[in-house]
């Protein structure tokens, strides 16, 4: 009875949800892309595409579309993807209680007493199965189950059978049922620390595996090392509590937003979004992150302010308002083109967090009022619609649908902070005729962007014995010379 967690892992979640609502996707390789866009890339990609064409999260749209031309993208509808998520804890809750849910498509359960053995655990995990079944979708929606002695090794074994996978790795399994597996495929090593692990002559799972406690240690350079050794051998950790260090969103660029205007707006929205989620869970900033990338330009725009502690939006967006005006010198006195260097991508990061009830009210009038206008705000936000009250400074980017909802990495993001309600129709599944138009129409913008690109890039070619010319060393600090 050594099993301790069934994990249940959403295959190609997102990719599935797209093609339940559209039956017209079913069997067809789909990726789910956050903006239509050649720059941009997939966040999802359904289970035909990753198995045909070798389409992945993270690969680039416009590599996607020269590996599999037929792909039908889709831009994300976050919403409706968290109230899927809703829908399949609500099934397994059924089949056994759940522990808090790792990721949107990801769901830890603790097996107790006699569901610890292991044909009780398999046949829950039949269960769970059935009812994801029953909850009325298509068999597009398929989840893979992994089951062992620890939550790390059922995550493992969740990913070894996909789709629709059922694993169980019993403690007389370790560790040799790891050791078909690459560095990458066990959760907490990504690419430098695969490096760091090769530096120290650990270059398979199974060298991993017999690596003793110090080495793994020495490898990691902490105790996380320690850890490491020990999830592998089935041993159960503690949760470490964990204090959030940051609050912020990420947007790429469409097309219609690459200008300053576009872009200044599109911060100011993401800015707004993220003071709204700083007052939600009752912390202040005491410094803030902003970062600007532009299409074929190495220098990136960064800033990193620091101030009193505060959570009100007039103030934060008068700050970055207040440092995006070197940046808008730059295009009038010639130093940034934006035709020629368009902004790609924008980041606000709230940093340097702590708790409000670490800092007494506010004392100035003034400072009073933004509060209070700041929860007026949110009042009226969560009750009709995020972004159904803004600052005009917003407007470019609420008329263009830019920055919707996202779902970030290991949380759940809450609908009432941000889906947008009623505003912008995306969140809704292509029903219509008018709206099959137009999801056709994003995947035609596309395309012709990505061939606009092509033309314009042989246009700049040069020709003749000549070349290019020879390149001139970047200066040292290119943010100062341009911005």
């Amino acid at each position: 009875m050594t099993l301790r967690c069934l994990f249940v892992d959403f295959d190609s979640f997102f990719a599935s949800v797209e093609q339940n609502d559209a039956p017209h996707l079913r069997g067809r390789p789909v990726a789910v892309i956050p903006v239509a866009s050649t720059t941009t890339c997939c966040i999802a990609a359904s289970k035909e595409a990753k198995r045909d064409f070798g389409i992945k999260t993270g690969t680039g749209v416009a590599e996607a579309l020269e590996r599999c031309p037929d792909i039908a993208l889709q831009i994300a509808r976050p919403a409706r993807y968290v109230r899927v998520h809703h829908q399949f804890l609500a099934a397994i809750q059924t089949c056994i209680p759940h522990g808090k849910a790792a990721s949107v498509d990801e769901v830890p359960c603790w097996l107790i007493g006699r569901e610890r053995r292991r044909d009780n655990a398999v046949a829950i995990a039949r269960n769970i199965k059935r009812a994801l079944r029953d909850t009325g979708f298509s068999d597009s929606l398929t989840c893979s189950i992994g089951i062992a002695p620890n939550k790390f090794l059922a995550k493992t074994a969740s990913d070894m059978n996909k789709p629709d996978g059922l694993t169980v790795i019993e403690q007389a399994d370790l560790p040799h049922a790891l050791h078909g597996l690459e560095l990458r495929d066990l959760c907490g090593i990504g690419p430098s620390m695969e490096a760091r692990l090769q530096r120290a002559g650990i270059g398979t799972v199974e060298r991993l595996c017999a690596a003793s406690r110090d080495q793994l240690r020495r490898a990691w350079g902490s105790i996380e090392g320690e850890r490491f050794w020990l999830q592998l051998r089935g041993f159960e950790l503690p949760e470490r509590e964990t204090q959030r260090a940051s609050v912020g969103h990420s947007h790429v660029l469409g097309p219609e937003l690459r200008d300053a205007a576009g872009m200044r707006s599109v911060l100011f929205k993401l800015l707004a979004k993220a003071a709204m989620r700083l007052r939600d869970e009752a912390l202040l900033a005491g410094g803030m992150a902003i970062r600007i990338r532009f299409v074929g330009m190495d220098a990136r725009f960064e800033r990193d302010l620091r101030f009193a502690p505060l959570d009100d939006t007039p103030a934060l967006l008068q700050l970055l308002g207040r440092h995006l005006r070197g940046l808008e010198r730059a295009a009038t006195d010639g130093r940034w083109n934006q035709k020629r260097h368009p902004p790609l991508s924008v980041a606000v990061t709230l940093v340097d967090l702590s708790p409000r009830t670490a800092i007494c009210g506010e004392l100035m009038a003034e400072r009073q009022r933004a509060h209070a206008a700041s929860l007026l705000l949110d009042k009226v936000n969560r009750r009709y619609g995020n972004s159904a009250l803004y600052l005009g400074s917003m407007a470019k980017a609420i008329d263009k649908n830019a920055a919707p909802m996202r779902i970030p990495f290991q949380q759940i993001p809450k609908p009432a902070l941000e889906e947008e309600t009623g505003l912008h129709g995306i969140e809704q599944a292509p029903t219509s005729a008018a709206d099959l138009l137009q999801v056709r129409m994003n995947q035609f913008k596309v395309l012709a962007e990505k061939t606009h690109r092509e033309r314009d890039a042989r246009r700049h070619r040069p020709s003749g014995a000549g070349g290019w010319g020879e390149m001139k060393p970047a200066p040292a600090s290119p943010q100062a010379v341009l911005f």
